[in-house]
C-alpha cells in the first residue's frame, strides 16, 4: 500500500506528459478530490424500488437509451420503474464540466472498468502498451513488463454507472450517422420505418439546436437535448491553436490565399457549421467541421439524466406528482423473471439488489468481501421489461435470465428459457489511434488550468472562469471538450456496402490521447504543450467480438473480447483507413506555421518517430495500439431468417413476450462516426413503437370487451 501510494504521489509531484517504456504502476484506488455540486446542480436521491411493487414497464439502465425512453413512457401515461445500478452523479463537476470528460470516466464514485481483449493471440494481445496487470501488492501495472507475478487484467474500457449512464462521462460529441446507417436496418428488416428519411424526425424531436437560427430545416429547436459549439473566440485566444486549424484547412488542400483568418468570422470560412445538416449532398462532403456537443446555456452537460429527473420531478398545480416514473439507484438487476406456463415465455418483472458498488467493474466493490452484498428484492411489469443495460450488461443479463447461446448457458447450469445464439456475439467498435506533438511552449489558453488535479483547496481560474462567466465566450477552455474542430473523409477503401458516407474522422485536442490505461485521465492533460491528432474509423467492418458469462454471478464482469482487425482482407482494409487519418495529422503537423513567437512547431513524440516511420511501422503500430468506446450491436436487430437476429424491427426478444432491448446492443452494424446520438434517436423511435403497441392492445381489447358483451346479450335474449 505504501508503495502504490509513493507511485502514485511521485507521478502527480513530476505531473509526467508520457508513459515511461518500462510501464507504470497505479492504484486501483487513488485517492480524488471530492467536490460538492457545481452551482444550481442537483442530485436525485439514490434509493431502491418498493419490493413487490407492479408497474407498466420497468426499464433495466438509465444511459442513452433507458433515460429517454423512461421519460416518454411516463409522459404517455404509463407507470415506469427506472433502476440504475449507479447513484445520481450529474451535478458533480466532473461530470458536469466539458474539459472534464476524461477525468469523468476515471472518477470513482461513478467509474465501471471493463478490460477486454483485443486478440486471441497471445503474442499479439502482448504488444499492446496499454496492457493491464494486477500485480502481487495489489496495484495496476500497464505496459509491456510486468512484474512477476502479475495477472493479465486486459485493456481498460470505460463505463459509467450513474444515473444517465455513459452519457454522463462520454465527449459530448453529437454527430448523426450516415443515412445509409438507417437505410441498412430498414432493408434487412423490411422495415421501412427505419429508412434514414423517417428516423430524422426523432434527431428533430430530441434536439435543442443553440447554434443555428430556428429556422434552418432538419434540426430540432425545443428538445430535451441541447446542442452548441466551442466558442470560436477561444481558438482566437491562442495563437498555437488558430495554428493548427489553419494547418488542419492547409493539409487536406484549402486554399488560404487572401483570407483573413484572425476573426470569427474569417475562421468561419474555413469551418464548416453545421456537421448535421440536412442537405442530399451532406454524406457525401468531406469537410473541416466545427463539432457540434451536447452543452447547456450555462456550457454544462446536457444529457438525458435532465430529461429523465425533470419528468420524474414534475408535478401539478396541487404539487401531487404529474407522472407515474420512478427512479431506484444503487440498483444492481440480477436477472429477467418469467412466465412459462404459456406456450412462449413472458417477461413478468426482475430481481435486483440494492446497495452501493455491487458490481465488480466497481473497484470499490473489491474492498467488499462478502459475496452476498446488497439487499434482494423483486418488481414486476404488467406490460414489458425493456433492457437498456448498453452492450456488455444488456447480453449478460439476457443469459443470466436464460435467454441466450443454450450449450454457453449449459456450461453455467442456467436454465433455457429460449436459446437465442446470436446474444453477446457480432460485437463492434471503432477503432481509433491518437498522434501526439509537443510544443515548445504551453498553450496560452490553458495557463492556470489544473484539471482537478491540485490539492482540494487549490485554486482553479480556469474553473472560476467556467463558473462564474456569463456567457460561453466568456467561459474559457473549460468551455469545450477540447475537440472544437474535426475533418471527415472517405479512405482508399471505404466501402459503399458499410454504410456510405466518409469512413474516417480526425479531431484534434490540447491533451495526451494514446487510449485507455488506468490513469490516463491524469496523463491527458498533465503537459499544457502537447496536442493530439485522432483518427477515429468509422463503419469498421470486424464483426468478430463476444461478450460470453465468465460466471452465473450477476455481480461479476462478463468475457469481453473485440478480436480486433479480424479476418485478413477486412482487417488489412480498416488498419489502411486508419494509416490514412494519420497521415493527415502528420501532414497537418508538418504544414503548420507556428504564429506565435517561440519557435519551431509541434515535435512528435507518440509514438515516437526513431520506433515507428515506415509504412509498415506505422501499420503495426496501429494494429499494437487501436482501441475504442463505442461498443455496440451484441443484441442485434435483424430479419426473420437470420439466425444471429436477437431482435425484431420493433426491439422485441425474439421467441419470448413482454421483453425488448433499446440501447446500442441493438444495431446490427455500428452506425456513424459517434454512437451517443443514434442511441438517442434509438431510444425516441421505440418509445413511439412500444406506445404504439400498448395503444393497439388497448383498442383490441375494447373489441373483445365489446364480442364478448354483445354475445353475452346475445345469450340472453335467446334466453328469454
Amino acid at each position: 500500500m505504501k508503495s502504490t501510494l509513493l507511485c502514485f504521489l511521485i507521478f502527480q509531484a513530476l505531473c509526467l506528459a508520457q508513459r515511461p517504456s518500462t510501464g507504470w504502476f497505479y492504484p486501483v484506488n487513488p485517492h480524488q478530490n471530492i467536490y460538492p455540486p457545481t452551482p444550481g446542480g442537483y442530485t436525485y436521491p439514490a434509493s431502491g424500488p418498493v419490493a413487490n411493487a407492479t408497474y407498466d414497464y420497468v426499464v433495466v439502465g438509465s444511459g442513452a437509451g433507458g433515460s429517454p425512453l423512461a421519460a416518454r413512457l411516463a409522459r404517455a401515461g404509463y407507470s415506469v420503474l427506472l433502476v440504475d445500478a449507479g447513484a445520481d452523479r450529474g451535478a458533480e463537476r466532473q461530470a458536469r464540466v466539458p474539459a472534464f470528460h476524461p477525468q469523468a470516466s476515471e472518477y470513482g464514485p461513478m467509474r465501471w472498468s471493463y478490460f477486454v481483449r483485443h486478440y486471441e493471440d497471445e503474442a499479439q494481445a502482448r504488444r499492446d502498451s496499454k496492457m493491464t496487470y494486477l500485480t502481487s501488492d495489489g496495484q495496476y501495472y500497464v505496459g509491456l513488463y510486468p512484474p512477476e507475478g502479475a495477472r493479465r487484467l486486459g485493456v481498460l474500457y470505460p463505463r459509467a454507472a450513474a444515473l444517465g449512464g455513459c452519457a454522463e462521462h462520454n465527449a459530448f460529441i453529437t454527430v448523426l450517422p450516415s443515412d445509409g446507417d438507417w437505410d441498412y436496418i430498414a432493408s434487412v428488416t423490411g422495415d421501412a420505418s427505419w429508412e434514414a428519411s423517417n428516423m430524422r424526425k426523432y434527431f428533430e424531436r430530441l434536439e435543442s439546436c443553440r447554434y443555428l437560427p430556428n429556422s434552418v430545416t432538419g434540426h430540432g429547436f425545443s428538445g430535451w437535448l441541447q446542442t452548441r459549439l466551442t466558442p470560436l473566440i477561444l481558438v482566437l485566444e491562442d495563437l498555437k491553436l488558430l495554428s493548427l486549424v489553419i494547418a488542419a484547412a492547409t493539409a487536406m488542400g484549402q486554399d488560404l490565399a487572401g483570407k483573413v483568418i484572425n476573426t470569427v468570422a474569417g475562421l468561419l470560412e474555413i469551418l464548416t457549421l453545421d456537421m448535421n445538416n440536412d442537405s442530399p449532398g451532406r454524406d457525401d462532403a468531406e469537410l473541416l467541421y466545427q463539432i457540434p456537443l451536447t452543452m447547456t446555456d450555462e456550457y454544462a452537460r446536457s444529457s438525458p439524466r435532465d430529461f429523465v429527473i425533470d419528468t420524474a420531478n414534475a408535478v401539478n398545480d396541487d404539487g401531487t406528482k404529474r407522472y407515474k416514473l420512478d427512479i431506484a439507484l444503487n440498483t444492481l438487476v440480477t436477472k429477467v423473471n418469467f412466465d412459462t406456463s404459456g406456450p412462449t415465455p413472458k417477461a413478468i418483472g426482475i430481481d435486483y439488489l440494492v446497495g452501493e458498488s455491487l458490481y465488480r467493474a466497481d473497484s470499490r466493490a473489491t474492498l467488499d468481501p462478502d459475496p452476498n452484498s446488497g439487499s434482494p428484492g423483486t418488481v414486476y411489469a404488467s406490460r414489458e421489461v425493456i433492457l437498456s443495460a448498453g452492450a456488455f450488461n444488456t447480453p449478460q443479463l439476457l443469459k443470466l435470465s436464460g435467454v441466450g447461446p443454450a450449450s454457453e448457458l449449459a456450461s453455467f447450469d442456467i436454465p433455457v428459457i429460449k436459446d437465442l445464439p446470436g446474444v453477446g456475439g457480432n460485437l463492434q467498435d471503432r477503432y481509433e489511434v491518437g498522434l501526439v506533438g509537443r510544443a515548445p511552449s504551453n498553450f496560452s489558453l490553458l495557463q492556470g488550468c489544473t484539471f482537478l488535479q491540485g490539492p482540494y483547496d487549490e485554486d482553479d481560474p480556469c474553473y472560476d472562469r467556467w463558473a462564474s462567466a456569463p456567457t460561453g465566450d466568456l467561459k474559457g477552455p473549460y468551455a469545450t471538450n477540447g475537440i472544437a474542430f474535426g475533418r471527415v473523409f472517405r479512405s482508399s477503401v471505404a466501402s459503399p456496402d458499410d454504410g456510405g458516407g466518409p469512413d474516417v474522422f480526425v479531431g484534434g485536442a490540447p491533451a495526451f490521447f494514446d487510449g485507455y490505461y488506468p490513469g490516463y485521465s491524469l496523463r491527458a492533460t498533465a503537459d499544457h504543450r502537447v496536442w493530439t491528432w485522432l483518427t477515429l474509423k468509422a463503419h469498421s467492418r470486424n464483426r468478430a467480438g463476444t461478450v460470453t458469462l465468465a460466471s452465473a454471478d450477476p455481480r461479476d464482469t462478463p468475457a469481453v473480447a473485440f478480436r480486433s482487425f479480424a479476418g485478413e482482407d477486412d482487417g488489412d482494409a480498416d488498419v489502411q483507413a486508419v494509416y490514412e487519418g494519420v497521415r493527415y495529422g502528420l501532414a497537418a503537423f508538418g504544414d503548420l506555421v507556428p504564429l506565435d513567437l517561440d519557435g519551431p512547431s509541434f515535435a512528435r513524440v507518440w509514438p515516437s518517430p526513431a520506433d515507428v516511420s515506415t509504412e509498415d511501422q506505422w501499420k503495426q503500430f496501429i494494429r499494437d495500439e487501436a482501441w475504442g468506446h463505442h461498443a455496440s450491436c451484441t443484441c442485434p436487430i435483424g430479419g426473420d431468417e437470420d439466425d444471429a437476429a436477437v431482435l425484431d424491427s420493433e426491439f422485441r426478444v425474439r421467441g419470448v413476450r413482454g421483453l425488448r432491448v433499446v440501447d446500442a446492443s441493438v444495431f446490427p452494424r455500428i452506425p456513424g462516426t459517434y454512437i451517443a446520438l443514434p442511441i438517442y434517436m434509438v431510444s425516441e423511435k421505440a418509445a413511439d413503437v412500444i406506445i404504439a403497441a400498448a395503444a393497439a392492445a388497448a383498442a383490441a381489447d375494447v373489441i373483445i370487451a365489446a364480442a364478448a358483451a354483445a354475445a353475452a346479450a346475445a345469450g340472453a335474449d335467446n334466453a328469454s
